[in-house]
């Protein structure tokens, strides 16, 4: 709103300053602080009101260290992040950017779902929550919206690196003239693979065998692989919150990488630079990726060991979908494993602890397991660990895993 504002400002009464708000750093940093103070000012107010409602936390005794200590901390702490990242986005984003209303669509579905999960738990006395089918049905439905957009909606588009011709933009910097990028702006459903020198890789290629014209079917193999990614994501966050300040610090590790990688593929000297597709128009979703930095600090103020607040479905479901989309949208999404490994490693002691359960089980007559407990965290709480050092090996973790994302932009 604030873009428009002072756009009309400057160019109808010339008014002093009011260009600043043309320049994508501006705007990102007035966002990041912007967000932090949403969320230090209303997470107190509303913590206190969440005590006043005695709307706590119903902790089951699972055996581990300081748990029932837990019991009665105020939840639906999510409803900081979600209005510490839309507040900020809607006010300093300019809201004709086909990214930024997936994005706003994307944290407001997700965080209306992860809701409706927490208010049957806290105000229906149901510990089950929302039933997970239809939780699944939430992502699948967003992962459609997300996977429909992105191939029909004739915005989003790219620019590729292409060898000099006369139908190339010469890009000119300190190091002389650039190989640059063709003027026709493409819809195409090309990502990003890492470490491989030819770094693109077309979702269409993937039906080349129904023959001609195969790129118009290209979206049957695009769309279930989004929903997927989502639904992962989105759920292995969701395993994440665990701990205090886990999914909260995690996140925010996550989305400063995030921030980065669309602030090269939007820039046209740092995409030539680092050879990667030019992706018009995305560097606008630095600013949303700015708020949703720093939403996720301001919680993790009150969500840190010993947590005053939990953020409930609310939070972990949108955290993890925020990212999932945004990976997406920044055709990055194949970096996930590694940028989400945490996420991953989590998802994966679930799946494994169950699975080699119910074979041996089946087999030998008896359960057996691979993990003291899962998710991973809750192994490590098992064998003695305690909750802080737990939580901070894990945020180095993520930090290495940010820097390895980072790193496969020039190892190929």
């Amino acid at each position: 709103m604030f873009y428009y504002l002072f756009k009309y400002l400057d160019e109808a009464y010339n008014l002093p300053g009011a260009g600043v708000f043309q320049y994508l750093s501006f705007r990102a940093a007035m966002a990041v602080i912007t967000s932090l103070i949403i969320s230090l000012l209303f997470g107190k107010r509303w913590i206190r009101y969440l005590n006043r409602k005695q709307v706590g936390e119903t902790i089951r005794d699972l055996g581990l260290e300081g748990q029932l200590e837990k019991q009665g901390t105020p939840t639906m702490g999510g409803l900081i992040i979600l209005a510490s990242i839309l507040i900020p986005a809607l006010l300093f984003a300019r809201l004709d950017n086909i990214y930024i209303l997936l994005m706003l669509f994307t944290t407001a579905w997700l965080g209306m779902l992860g809701f409706l999960d927490d208010y049957i738990k806290v105000f229906k006395k149901n510990k089950e929550g929302l039933n997970g089918k239809y939780k699944i049905m939430g992502q699948v439905i967003l992962g459609l919206v997300i996977g429909l957009v992105m191939y029909f909606n004739p915005n989003v588009v790219v620019r590729e690196k292409q060898k000099p011709t006369e139908n190339v933009v010469v890009v000119m910097d300190a190091r002389g003239p650039s190989s640059g990028f063709s003027i026709d702006e493409a819809r195409s459903l090309k990502t990003t693979i890492p470490f491989f020198k030819n770094n693109e890789f077309d979702y269409a290629d993937l039906v080349k065998w129904i023959g001609p014209g195969y790129e118009k079917w290209a979206f049957l193999i695009f769309i279930p692989i989004v929903i997927f990614i989502i639904v992962a994501v989105s759920n292995g966050a969701n395993l994440t919150d665990g701990m205090d300040g886990l999914a909260t610090g995690t996140s925010s590790i996550i989305g400063l990488t995030l921030g980065i990688l669309a602030w090269v593929s939007g820039n046209i000297i740092f995409a030539d630079y680092l050879n990667i597709m030019y992706l018009p128009n995305v560097g606008e979703l630095s600013i949303f990726i700015s708020a949703f930095v720093g939403a996720t600090i301001g919680f993790l103020w009150f969500n840190a060991y010993p947590a005053q607040v939990f953020m409930g479905d609310t939070g972990s479901l949108s955290l993890g979908g925020i990212i999932a989309v945004f990976a997406i949208i920044i055709r990055k999404e194949l970096l996930i494993p590694i940028l989400c490994g945490i996420f991953l490693a989590e998802s994966l002691s679930v799946i494994l602890q169950v699975s080699y359960f119910k074979y041996t089980k089946r087999k030998y007559g008896e359960g057996r397991r691979i993990f003291k407990m899962s998710p991973l965290h809750h192994h490590y709480q098992k064998k003695g660990y305690p909750e802080p050092k737990i939580v901070l090996r894990f945020f180095i973790v993520g930090i290495i895993l940010s820097v390895v994302t980072l790193v496969t932009l020039k190892l190929r």
